[in-house]
């Protein structure tokens, strides 16, 4: 009989990929699906971006590059992160992946090891947990609620922390309730993990332009904090580029090191073709990626003002990112028509999903188990009739 390495069937699949997969399959079935489950924008790559990949094509620029990346790039992220971050970097600071995922994932395993303890504010985003088990560290939940829109304090850290702690992550605009922290809060975290210099923070910065109501702070800007930080960005997300699969991390020397050791041995540097278009996308104007900006807030408040008529429901304003996250567990414990038992978001998911085509993902996986999550990365017409579907599904809730 095969075994297998237990921390990796100590993981969960990714529920995000498992719905995201189950809607793809009953849209292939020939069922009306409205997919609001993916963190993916509904927009094109913008030209300057696809039109360097494809010069890059042209040129023949296929072949292998520098494991890190290519000095271009991370010479242009350098330049990124002092015009828009006030953060000094060497190009040697910088670590170009196959994804912000993937920088994520190196920088918890380079970080954190067998029997170490990773803290991680809930809800959060799915893979955490499962890198940190990954890793053969613990993953610790900081469970946050509603009214602190879904937010860590520094007392809350305070007390998490354990001589076992070695990471805490920290991901602002959040995915998946779309919170961004101030800068009180900010250097109030700041000043506990001063008192702790053992834990390093992994700041998922990756929703860094998709901000709304508030402004961002890169954690490593914080005083202090930038040698205790690995920031870890990308380009899906605020550029469209989802499928190009390029990410990076900037952090301390010999973090970045440890971490592009175990990348050349894992995937070796992203596409090279795809580096080409992370240049022109961090050099073009950002006026694409302000209308992109400007579409999403409007959505934000259109999903906003519906969940706000469905008795019931609590939903946060979400201040960055694209995603709501509503609190629906007053909606546990009832049965549709079809006689099943609603016992938990995931039931209401699969619910929403099989008899009125809609897809979301549960809360539970997110840590926040009387949510779900909502991504409005989607077509003003989806939402309409997605919404839609999800107050008559709700109603037939008895």
């Amino acid at each position: 009989m095969t075994s297998f390495n237990p921390r990796v069937t100590s993981m969960q699949p990714s529920a995000t990929l498992a719905m995201s997969a189950k809607a793809k399959e009953l849209k292939r079935a020939g069922h009306p699906v409205i997919s609001l489950s993916a963190g993916e924008p509904d927009f094109q790559t913008p030209a300057p971006a696809a039109e360097a990949g494809v010069q890059a094509i042209r040129e023949g620029f296929t072949k292998y590059t520098q494991n890190q990346g290519m000095p271009r790039l991370r010479e242009a992220i350098c330049r990124k992160l002092r015009r828009n971050n006030g953060l000094d970097y060497a190009p040697g600071q910088i670590l170009c992946s196959n994804g912000a995922k993937q920088s994520v994932a190196l920088a918890v395993s380079v970080l954190a090891s067998e029997g170490d303890e990773v803290l991680i504010p809930a809800p959060y985003w799915v893979s955490y947990p499962q890198m940190a088990r990954a890793a053969g560290a613990t993953p610790v939940e900081m469970q946050t609620f509603v009214d602190t829109n879904y937010r860590i304090t520094a007392a809350m850290l305070e007390a998490a922390i354990t001589e076992r702690t070695r990471v805490l992550m920290h991901c602002s605009p959040s995915n998946p309730t779309g919170s961004v922290y101030t800068r009180e809060e900010l250097n109030a975290v700041a000043a506990v993990l001063r008192r702790h210099p053992q834990v390093q923070v992994v700041s998922d910065e990756i929703y860094e332009h998709v901000i709304y109501d508030a402004e961002h702070y890169a954690f490593a800007s914080l005083p202090g904090m930038q040698e205790q930080t690995v920031t870890v960005n990308g380009f899906s997300k605020c550029y469209a580029m989802t499928g190009w699969r390029l990410g990076y991390m900037a952090g301390p020397q010999d973090v970045v090191k440890q971490a592009a050791k175990l990348q050349g041995h894992f995937t070796s540097a992203p596409s090279s073709i795809s580096q080409c278009a992370g240049i022109a996308a961090l050099e073009m104007d950002m006026e694409y990626v302000q209308s992109m900006v400007v579409a999403f807030r409007e959505r934000r408040d259109y999903v906003l003002e519906q969940f706000s008529k469905i008795d019931g429901v609590v939903c946060p304003k979400p201040e960055g990112a694209f995603y709501v996250f509503p609190q629906v567990s007053t909606y546990y414990g009832r049965k549709p028509p079809s006689g099943r038992t609603i016992n938990d978001s995931q039931d209401l998911c699969f619910y929403l999903l099989e008899e009125h085509f809609v897809a979301l993902v549960p809360g539970q996986a997110f840590g926040g188990p009387d949510g779900i999550r909502l991504s409005y990365a989607a077509s003003m017409e989806n939402l309409i009739e997605g919404m839609e579907r999800i107050r008559r599904a709700l109603d037939l809730l008895a």
